[in-house]
């Protein structure tokens, strides 16, 4: 039997005859691929190792401390022990060593609950206000009708206070509003204030006061970043829209309110909720501003907030198991308020098509 190969035009396929007849097989052709999805591993592995060892596995070790018996007497360590829900018995009512609650004592009546809401309200002074001119100057800033000229500049300048360190502008206004600082001296001498003659420490020995320049003091630093991300918010909506809504003779409110509002709904909820983890965290300016020798916010505690306690419990109490068991109520406090705002401020439309589906 004789065998015959051919070499068709093709590099592929030959031609081979048995015993007068063609047959046609293909080569298999070895080519070596390059698998470059490995690569796109590899360069996402360090953020997933950073978040791991620095974010998932404290907040895991935190609810575990939470549930134990663990603190420093002197220099003898006391646990850790499991001690079930003792821990957080003693963050929402008064309770003695054993978490039995004292005679008399009522459910939220506890510094863990007083040093929140000092900081909601810390919070709300500079979220309120924030978001409001925020959103005025990124719609003022895009609208094409007002053709604001240097714009970078009135930019660079709004944002500028966010680069300073908190600490510094802490200091800043303390020594600004201190009782022999410039401004009290010059509402003194206005007959403003101490009219009775004696110079007294007004701004910090009110709780209003106090308060109210915290709230400034942070409102001040932010609302240029938060400025900057509703112009990038804004300038990512389609131009033609703004354009027919002129055409059709709608003013710049109308526009705002029927157009960019809507539109800018995912950025604002970004912000949103931005702003509420880290102002439910604040910690650095009301720890610098206002507070006596062991660190506790004056007066009267008004300007403490919950990370502050927090800080005092683990680092001077030594109280470990308490700090971690007010940590993961801040923890769920906050999850709160954040899904609070995902469900008024969430795609609208998608849970409209899921009601229509249901039904």
């Amino acid at each position: 039997m004789k065998i015959k190969i051919r070499v068709s035009a093709f590099a592929d396929t030959r031609l081979t005859e048995r015993d007068g007849v063609f047959m046609a097989g293909h080569r298999k052709n070895k080519r070596k691929t390059v698998e470059y999805g490995r690569y796109g591993y590899m360069f996402i592995a360090p953020f997933f190792i950073v978040y791991l060892l620095f974010s998932l596995w404290p907040l895991i070790y935190t609810f575990w401390l939470s549930t134990q018996e663990y603190y420093f007497r002197g220099m003898k360590e006391v646990g850790p022990t499991f001690a079930g829900i003792k821990n957080f018995i003693k963050v929402f009512i008064e309770s003695d060593a054993n978490g039995t609650p004292l005679e008399g004592a009522k459910l939220f009546d506890t510094m863990t609950f007083r040093t929140l809401g000092n900081t909601v309200i810390l919070w709300m002074l500079n979220f309120i206000p924030q978001i409001a001119l925020s959103l005025l100057l990124a719609a003022w800033f895009t609208d094409t009708r007002v053709k604001l000229k240097a714009q970078g500049a009135y930019k660079v300048m709004v944002y500028m206070p966010n680069i300073i360190t908190a600490a510094s502008i802490a200091v800043l206004f303390y020594s600004l509003f201190g009782i022999q600082g410039p401004i009290t001296t010059f509402l003194r001498d206005m007959g403003i204030i101490d009219r009775s003659g004696i110079a007294t420490d007004v701004f910090m020995q009110s709780k209003l006061a106090t308060r109210l320049i915290i709230g400034f003091i942070q409102f001040w630093m932010w609302y240029g970043n938060t400025m900057i991300l509703l112009i990038a918010g804004i300038l990512g909506i389609s131009p033609s829209l703004f354009e027919a809504a002129r055409v059709d003779g709608a003013s710049s409110w109308q526009i705002f309110k029927n157009i960019t509002l809507p539109l800018l709904r995912p950025i604002l909820l970004f912000v949103l909720v931005t702003s509420a983890v880290g102002g439910l965290q604040m910690y650095d300016i009301p720890a610098v501003f206002n507070v006596d020798n062991s660190g506790d916010g004056l007066p009267d505690y008004a300007s403490q907030t919950i990370t502050m306690y927090i800080r005092k419990l683990a680092m001077m109490s030594r109280d470990i198991g308490k700090a971690a068991t007010i940590s993961v109520v801040l923890f769920v406090f906050t999850l709160i308020i954040s899904l609070f705002f995902f469900f008024f401020l969430g795609d609208r439309e998608k849970k409209q098509k899921k009601v229509k589906h249901a039904e």
